[in-house]
C-alpha cells in the first residue's frame, strides 16, 4: 500500500524557529520582565540595528507595512487632487493607502522579467494624472517578490517630473541595487515585517527608513496621533502606529541570523533556476541586483495554471498565485485611472504567475520534490 509523502510547509517557520533555539523565549521574556509593551527599549534597538544594516540614517518602527506606507503619505499631505503613481501587479496595500487618504492612485504597467514597474508607463501614468486635472505628487515602486525596482531610471522620472519616490520593499527587505542595500533610495522606504516574509516577526510589523531627519520626526509623530511637543497638542493627523516592544524583541533575534539566511534562500533560488530553466519561465535577476526571494515565481503557459497546481497538490507540494488579478482589475480600485493602451504585461502575469515553496530552510531533499513534482506537471 502506498504512503502518501508528507504535505511540504510553503514556508516554514517551525524549522527557522528551532534553528533560533531559546533565543525568542529570552528575548520575550525581558519583555515581560520590564513590562513596557509599547515603545520599550528594543523599539530603539531595532531601530538602530536595522540602521546599522541598510545604512539608512533613519528608521521608524511601526505596526504594518501598510501603515509604513500609510505613515509617509500623511506626513507628506498626499490627498484628494493628488495622485500618486504606483504598479498594478502588486498587492492591493500599494494603491489602498493612496486612496484612503481621498488621493487618486494611478496605475502603471510593469516589467516583463522583472515584475517591477515599468518606466515607460510610468511616464504615461504621470501624463494621464496631468491631463485629468490631477497634480502628480509621488511615485510608489514595488520590489516585487524580493528583486529591487530600477531605482535609477524612477529617481531620474521623479526629479525630472518633481516627485517623490516612497520604495514599497514589502517584499525585498535585505536585498541591493548596484550593491547598496534598499532602504537608501528615494524619500523613504516602507517594508514590512508580516511572518510570511523573509525578515517577519510574529504577528504584524513593519518599518520606514529615511535620510531625512526632518522628515523622520514628521513620522513619529505621525505614529503617535500627530502629536506635537504635548501629547494633547496634535500638530497633523496621524494614527496608531507603534510596532509593539514584544515584536522589537522577536525581530533583533531573527535580524541575527538574517544575513545567513539571504545566502540560504539564495542558494534555493540557485537550485530551481538550475533544474527548471529549461521547462519553465523562471524568474530572473538583473545583474546589477540581489534579490531575497520573498517568493519563487515562476509562469505557466496562459490555461494550463489550473491543472498544473492541481498536479502539484496530488504530491503534496503547495503553490500559490501573487496575484490572481492585477489591481487595476479589483472592484474597490477598478474606477482609478492607468497608462495610456492598458497593462497588458500585468494581465498577462495574472493568468500565468505560479510561485513554489521559498524559505531558508528548505533542504536539497525536499526541495528536489518540488522540482520533480513541477518537472512532471509541466511534462503532462
Amino acid at each position: 500500500m502506498s504512503m502518501t509523502p508528507p504535505a511540504i510547509p510553503f514556508i516554514d517557520l517551525m524549522g527557522q524557529r528551532k534553528v533560533l533555539g531559546s533565543r525568542i523565549d529570552t528575548a520575550v521574556s525581558r519583555v515581560l520582565a520590564h513590562c513596557q509593551f509599547i515603545n520599550g527599549p528594543e523599539v530603539t534597538q531595532l531601530e538602530a540595528d536595522l540602521a546599522a544594516f541598510t545604512g539608512a540614517k533613519h528608521v521608524v518602527a511601526c505596526a504594518s507595512g501598510t501603515d509604513a506606507l500609510l505613515m509617509v503619505l500623511l506626513a507628506k499631505g498626499i490627498g484628494p487632487g493628488d495622485a500618486v503613481i504606483c504598479p498594478s501587479f502588486t498587492f492591493c496595500a500599494t494603491g489602498e493607502v493612496v486612496a484612503l487618504l481621498g488621493a487618486t492612485p494611478v496605475f502603471a504597467d510593469v516589467d516583463a522579467v522583472t515584475f517591477n514597474i515599468d518606466i515607460a508607463s510610468l511616464k504615461s501614468a504621470i501624463a494621464v494624472a496631468r491631463g485629468r486635472g490631477l497634480n502628480p505628487r509621488a511615485i510608489i515602486p514595488v520590489d516585487l517578490f524580493g528583486q529591487p525596482a530600477d531605482h535609477d531610471a524612477i529617481a531620474e522620472v521623479a526629479r525630472t517630473e518633481g516627485l517623490f519616490v516612497l520604495d514599497d520593499a514589502a517584499q525585498a527587505f535585505g536585498a541591493t541595487y548596484k550593491d547598496k542595500p534598499l532602504g537608501t533610495f528615494g524619500l523613504a522606504t516602507a517594508t514590512s515585517f508580516f511572518p510570511a516574509k523573509p525578515l517577519g516577526c510574529y504577528g504584524d510589523g513593519g518599518a520606514i527608513f529615511t535620510d531625512d531627519a526632518d522628515f523622520a520626526e514628521a513620522l513619529r509623530s505621525v505614529r503617535v496621533h500627530g502629536q506635537g511637543s504635548d501629547k494633547y497638542d496634535n500638530v497633523r493627523l496621524g494614527l496608531t502606529g507603534r510596532l509593539d516592544t514584544i515584536q522589537a524583541a522577536i525581530l533583533i533575534e531573527k535580524l541575527r541570523i538574517f544575513p545567513d539566511e539571504i545566502v540560504a534562500r539564495d542558494r534555493v533560488a540557485a537550485r530551481y533556476h538550475d533544474r527548471l530553466g529549461n521547462v519553465a519561465t523562471v524568474p530572473r535577476v538583473a545583474p546589477d541586483r540581489t534579490s531575497v526571494w520573498a517568493q519563487y515565481t515562476i509562469r505557466i503557459p496562459n490555461g494550463t495554471r489550473e491543472t498544473f497546481v492541481a498536479r502539484l497538490k496530488a504530491k503534496g507540494v503547495p503553490t500559490a498565485v501573487y496575484y490572481p488579478k492585477p489591481l487595476h482589475r479589483q472592484t474597490a480600485y477598478r474606477m482609478f485611472p492607468m497608462a495610456e493602451g492598458g497593462l497588458p504585461v500585468s494581465d498577462q502575469l495574472s493568468d500565468e504567475v505560479v510561485s513554489l515553496p521559498m524559505h531558508a530552510y528548505l533542504d536539497d531533499s525536499t526541495q528536489d520534490r518540488v522540482i520533480e513534482a513541477v518537472r512532471d506537471a509541466l511534462a503532462g
